[in-house]
């Protein structure tokens, strides 16, 4: 998940380490780059938190200020990373560049795109004033999708969308609730479980960021040279899926950060994490403005989101709902196993969206009276029209 950026620096001398030897590495290593990239050792602060084992730090150079990220490679792969960068650089986004690596002990030195995040400067109490902000993520979104090509990344398929929703039994349900996951219960998600993923992978693969939302989305970031996007469509070029194309031409505003867990995948997926975000909720009508903006554009520049917006949009529903599912499990999985918390406060969030989802179609309504039974929640009689 994403990271969550520090309001107050900290100095060197206050960053904890997990061991004396990675300390010494890390001060071996920063004092062998400092000289090459004029970076000042004694602004060395911390710039982040994240969910998994990586951290961050900022650091003042000659140049402007860095970011290093610390990430113990027993525990964390930083290819990934250096791919997608590439990937994305390749697209026209802007992202982080990597300025010296250390492979072998997991330390990073990157461009730095800032410290203001979409999140941070969001109006919650009007929604229409982030409509700009949104339209720029769509753009960025779009010329993501557009670069994608299969073989490049992992495929986002039955068996990890499978491993994903396990997570939500095993870590939510039994762990967190203590709640047995045995028969009916068990024969009522296995149903679910495979409604969702099929629905899911009924949709075209493009390149999927997986945790696409403002807390992700750097605001600020100077234009880079290379393409990008605007508005669309300008120049016509072909698409990968056939059929007219946009021609990206302008970079995007936005920096995109926390990418590495890229696949390929449904192409309803990142919209559905950017309108359903997992520390923000909105008014479905503010969602379906973005959402049919971004299905526009996206046809416009060829992508494969089809002709019928509706069907588009349950599309997405149904792609949220796999998502939710298994952030609720992983926020579990965070507390329970990792110390972290602070992100099991952001679950009635997911119920809410689950729920929401479920009681719209006919099909997922067991799962519904099952999520409401855990929750203790008493549904308000009457009957209410799903959509099949």
């Amino acid at each position: 998940m994403s990271p969550t950026l520090s309001p107050e620096p900290t100095r060197r001398e206050s960053l904890v380490w997990p061991d004396a030897q990675r300390q010494a590495d890390f001060n071996h290593w920063l004092a062998a780059l400092s000289g090459s990239h004029g970076l000042l050792p004694d602004s060395l602060r911390s710039a982040s938190a994240d969910a998994s084992f990586r951290r961050y730090f900022r650091i003042d150079s000659t140049q402007g200020s860095r970011i290093i990220m610390d990430a113990p490679p027993d525990k964390e792969d930083c290819r990934p990373f250096t791919k997608v960068a590439q990937l994305m650089q390749e697209a026209g986004l802007h992202v982080p560049r990597v300025l010296a690596w250390d492979d072998a002990r997991g330390f990073m030195l990157l461009s730095d795109l800032g410290a203001q995040t979409m999140m941070q400067v969001m109006q919650r109490d009007d929604p229409w004033a982030n409509q700009g902000m949104y339209l720029q993520a769509v753009d960025a979104l779009i010329a993501w999708q557009m670069a994608s090509r299969a073989g490049v990344l992992p495929v986002y398929d039955d068996a990890l969308l499978r491993r994903e929703l396990e997570l939500f039994p095993e870590w939510y349900l039994a762990r967190h609730r203590g709640i047995a996951v045995e028969g009916e219960l068990r024969r009522t998600l296995d149903e679910a479980f495979g409604r969702i993923i099929a629905n899911n992978l009924a949709w075209p693969s493009v390149y999927v960021h997986r945790d696409f939302m403002p807390r992700n989305l750097m605001l600020n970031v100077a234009p880079t040279l290379g393409t990008g996007v605007s508005s669309l469509p300008p120049e016509v070029s072909v698409s990968p899926w056939g059929g007219p194309a946009a021609k990206l031409v302008v970079a995007p505003t936005l920096g995109v950060l926390d990418f590495q867990d890229a696949v390929y995948g449904p192409i309803t997926y990142d919209i559905a994490s950017l309108m359903r975000d997992a520390f923000l909720s909105w008014d479905e009508d503010f969602c379906l403005d973005i959402t049919v903006r971004y299905w526009e554009k996206a046809r416009k520049a060829g992508l494969p989101v089809g002709n019928d917006f509706g069907e588009f949009y349950r599309g997405v529903e149904w792609m949220g709902l796999q998502r939710h599912l298994k952030v609720a499990g992983i926020f579990a999985r965070l507390t329970l196993r990792d110390g972290k918390p602070l992100y099991l406060a952001d679950t009635p969030r997911f119920i809410n969206y689950i729920r929401a989802t479920c009681e719209r179609y006919r099909e997922l309504r067991p799962l519904l009276r099952l999520i409401e039974r855990i929750e203790g929640i008493v549904a308000v009689n009457g009957y209410s029209f799903g959509r099949s």
